[in-house]
């Protein structure tokens, strides 16, 4: 289908739909998997990503001055952990020379987020604060509606409107009309009394009620703020003194526990791949302390990095503050990697700042400590680079490397912190307590779900024979009542 089509399409994204399983889901997912209506999506997005030469977008081929403004950008998270695409309406003006610079830089943020956080969705907030009826620009306001609704399929978890002036309601009844029933369910209109219902206040400008002290400017691009955690590379902290060195010592074993069973399960995931190549993840499943989960690897072109996605820590209820994050160099040079956070104050990463040998793996710890405790919010960047095999690897020679190595060069992957609510265990817990058993795949997960969808269908068999006998008890109590009335009006028509 899109092959005879190739020359309305940029090769890179017919080659990238061939190969990305996710994107097609996504497309399918949005369009509630009506095979028309996703193939119809795919074309009208392949055709505008072509026009708008989305794949080239870059700094330098846009208007320094559409960056400096500040009218988009991209900064923070909801309370669901959802990054935060910022409109700031009172800085856009209609003016139809630069409409297609400005939508193309609406562009250039989206591809340049799904490229850099594989595609996770956005919660888009219109800060419509100080703004009256020079803003609207409803061209404007389409192409973005349309960028959602046909040109970036499930990449929108809610539109959190920000104090809209009455005088725009008219204009917002014509959106209205623009939007599906899905994306008319996820707009929120909101003031400063309730706009905290989807925004936590550290993500939030004064003006919002919040106590964010970010100020927009360029350059750079606006990024998540990371940095350097506690502890990097160095002893533990007086505000950490309370670990005891048993406890200690249980994560030196723990992690040792963690390495062989990621070794087993990295050989069994290879045979799987030889048998058949559609199942390229590695689902290596490794032990935390305190929240057992199977984790993905993510496959970089220097380091393999356990989990792939997110980190779990427990809520301040469940008390469970550490997790591991392993590293496998899989170049064969030695590689230098830093590990970064957007709550340093939280956080105690062990090590933050070292280097792996050729063919190896790394462990790395990260705790909470004092009373703090993790959020959807909280962010982890891991940075990587190939070292010059002369070069030394203590602290003094990777400072400097840190200096002079060129971006270009540096590997870059994050990873979002997942907050678990409860550690005590679901009455739907699966027989054996299967995730918590390493040696348990995903054929066994799968029986297991069969299983309970067998007692399922049985329990659902039992209940329609006791409704049936229901029935017919009350038929037949009903057939009684009449016999008996009959029987009555007999007797009485022969007394008379």
């Amino acid at each position: 289908y899109f092959l005879d089509k190739a020359d309305k399409y940029d090769s890179r994204d017919v080659e990238r739909l061939q190969q990305d399983d996710k994107w097609v889901e996504n497309y399918l997912i949005w369009r509630h998997d009506i095979v028309d209506d996703t193939l119809k999506m795919i074309d009208e997005s392949f055709q505008w990503r072509k026009e708008y030469t989305v794949n080239d977008l870059s700094e330098s081929v846009l208007p320094k001055w559409l960056f400096e403004i500040g009218a988009l950008f991209l900064h923070g998270y909801d309370k669901e952990g959802y990054k935060l695409f910022w409109f700031k309406v009172k800085h856009h003006t209609r003016d139809p020379k630069q409409q297609l610079d400005k939508k193309k830089l609406v562009a250039f943020w989206l591809e340049h987020y799904a490229k850099r956080d594989h595609g996770k969705p956005l919660t888009v907030v219109f800060d419509m604060a100080e703004t009256g009826i020079s803003h609207i620009d409803l061209d404007f306001v389409r192409f973005i509606v349309n960028c959602f609704t046909d040109y970036y399929p499930n990449f929108l978890t809610k539109i959190v409107i920000f104090e809209m002036p009455w005088i725009m309601n008219a204009a917002f009844k014509i959106v209205k009309g623009w939007l599906g029933p899905d994306a008319i369910s996820m707009l929120k209109f909101t003031n400063k009394s309730d706009v905290q219902e989807y925004i936590s206040a550290e993500y939030l400008p004064p003006h919002m009620g919040g106590t964010d002290s970010f100020k927009y400017s360029y350059p750079p691009l606006v990024d998540d703020d990371f940095q350097t955690p506690l502890c990097e590379n160095g002893p533990i902290t007086s505000e950490d003194e309370h670990e005891s060195k048993e406890e200690i010592d249980a994560d030196t074993k723990e992690a040792g526990e963690l390495n062989e069973t990621q070794s087993l399960n990295q050989k069994k995931m290879n045979s799987i791949e030889q048998i058949s190549k559609s199942e390229e993840t590695d689902k290596t499943e490794i032990k935390p302390k305190n929240a057992k989960k199977a984790l993905t690897t993510f496959k970089g072109p220097l380091l393999h990095i356990s989990p792939a996605e997110e980190l779990y820590f427990g809520s301040k209820e469940t008390g469970e503050k550490k997790c591991l994050i392993v590293l496998t160099n899989v170049t064969k040079n030695v590689v230098a990697f830093k590990v970064r956070t957007t709550a340093p104050e939280k956080y105690r990463v062990k090590p933050s700042n070292s280097s792996c040998e050729p063919g190896t793996s790394l462990d790395i710890i990260v705790s909470l400590h004092g009373g703090f405790a993790a959020s959807l919010q909280d962010r982890f960047l891991i940075m990587a680079a190939e070292m010059d095999q002369a070069s030394g690897a203590g602290v003094p020679e990777l400072t400097q490397f840190w200096k002079e190595v060129p971006r270009t060069k540096v590997m870059e992957h994050r990873l979002r912190c997942h907050v678990i609510e409860s550690s005590k265990p679901s009455s739907l817990t699966l027989k054996d307590n299967a995730f918590n058993n390493p040696a348990k795949t995903n054929e066994d997960l799968h029986i297991q779900l069969t299983h309970l969808l067998q007692i399922n269908r049985g329990l659902e068999e039992q209940m329609r024979r006791c409704l049936w006998f229901q029935q017919l008890s009350v038929v037949l109590s009903l057939l009684s009542v009449t016999v008996a009335a009959f029987c009555f009006y007999l007797a009485y028509a022969q007394r008379s």
